[in-house]
């Protein structure tokens, strides 16, 4: 079982890139916050595997934002580095890089980079989001495949990967129903997929170790197959403060689950 930096960041943000394409949000009605997050912020993460009284320390993920200017444009810069515990390096080598810049007023992406070391394998993707064309322009290759340039359909308020965690944080919790569901559209692996999210209401979680967060909570739904189940068994616990802050992120998967927890 290959527990991945790849998967934390994922899974932090609604994890639901593994969706099959056919699953589109309902168009509900919802409300965002001003931003609970500013330039400084850096959000540390443990991934761990359990079963039962099982908890195996995979790796640690680190989630920062800092003040930006791109094109005379007030921008944050997200970034986010994941890497696998030197006692595992030996099995399974982790060095994973996610990057954006993104409008400080709209938090649309202007471009992301993914640079993913994993087990041997190397994935690069750099998209960048011409929105007077609306298209795509994306740059790719593997550790199989050479350079590859594509230009695909950009849909309106499609995110990468790393910048719907920080669109997910801005959701106003406090307006929706339970069981209420939020569109988002992501551009993941040369796609764009529309996707969604569902608010589950309150919850106060108790991490391994003690803490108590009173929490927001969502789940996303993952598509059957690899070491997933399918079904919604992903599931978010943010903060129910004015911050938003993913305090734990859990999987289910074949055998036990997959969880991120906040350590900083």
């Amino acid at each position: 079982m290959k527990i991945t930096a790849r998967h934390i960041s994922i899974f932090v943000i609604t994890a639901i890139l593994l969706l099959s394409k056919s699953i589109i949000g309902q168009q509900n009605n919802y409300q965002l916050l001003a931003h609970p997050f500013k330039g400084g912020e850096k959000v540390t993460y443990r991934a761990v595997y359990n079963w039962g009284f099982i908890w195996i320390n995979a790796g640690d993920v680190v989630f920062s934002v800092k003040d930006s200017l791109y094109n005379g444009v007030e921008s944050y810069y997200l970034n986010s580095t994941g890497w696998s515990l030197k006692q595992y390096d030996w099995f399974y080598k982790v060095r994973d890089k996610f990057e954006s810049i993104v409008s400080k007023d709209s938090l649309k992406p202007f471009w992301f980079i993914r640079n993913t070391y994993e087990g041997g394998n190397v994935v690069y993707n750099r998209y960048n989001f011409d929105y007077n064309s609306s298209k795509l322009l994306i740059n790719s290759f593997t550790s199989d495949r050479p350079l590859k340039q594509e230009i695909i359909t950009l849909k309106p308020n499609t995110y990468d990967v790393l910048s719907a965690i920080y669109y997910c944080r801005n959701i106003d919790f406090e307006k929706l129903s339970k069981d209420q569901k939020i569109p988002l559209t992501m551009a993941i692996d040369n796609e764009v997929f529309n996707l969604y999210i569902r608010y589950l209401g309150r919850e106060t979680v108790t991490l391994h170790g003690g803490k108590t967060y009173s929490t927001f909570k969502f789940s996303a739904m993952l598509v059957r197959g690899t070491i997933f189940k399918g079904g919604e068994d992903l599931f978010v616990w943010v903060t129910d403060d004015k911050f938003h802050i993913p305090v734990l992120v859990e999987a289910k998967i074949l055998v036990g689950s997959v969880k991120a927890i906040l350590i900083e």
